[in-house]
């Protein structure tokens, strides 16, 4: 007799997708008191309404990761010079936008479990962090200055 493991595990990904972020992640402080519950024991719901359950869906997720490539595939149509001055610094605060967006999209395809979206995610990241080294390197000694990025920061 053998398992179909595929089947299986597509059961066990539906059954976690229509599972709420509070029912996989249960929070680690009763809702009374403010006091961390005792482990072992569940905290008394003293009649109170229950929280509506949050869901993640598959569209809210890959909208979050659309827009962050969007944006890490935008940054390389800056329109300004990144030679100095402000259109430098303009274009280090997108390349820091760019990284945090990577990083918003990854925490929300870790919860969704999105391994491919989840991988795209931190390598969006590496992409933001590879822009800014790419200028910030050169202007503090690590990297040869070149014409394309000399090695100061304010034009003048």
């Amino acid at each position: 007799m053998s398992t179909d493991w595929d089947k299986e595990l597509r059961k066990i990904d539906q059954q976690l997708e229509s599972l709420s972020d509070d029912a996989l992640l249960p929070q680690q402080q009763a809702k009374g008191g403010g006091k961390p519950a005792k482990p072992g024991k569940a905290a008394p719901a003293p009649n109170a309404p229950a929280a509506p359950a949050r869901t993640t869906s598959t569209l809210g997720v890959l909208a979050r990761l659309l827009l962050a490539i969007a944006l890490g595939v935008a940054i390389m149509f800056w329109p300004y010079s990144t030679k100095c001055g402000m259109g430098l610094f303009g274009y280090l605060a997108a390349s820091v936008v760019v990284i945090v967006a990577g990083g918003w999209s990854a925490i929300w395809t870790w919860r969704h479990r999105s391994a491919s979206g989840h991988v795209l995610s931190l390598l969006l990241i590496l992409w933001g962090a590879l822009l800014a080294a790419q200028q910030v390197l050169p202007r503090i000694g690590y990297a040869k200055p070149d014409p394309a990025h000399p090695a100061i920061w304010m034009c003048g």
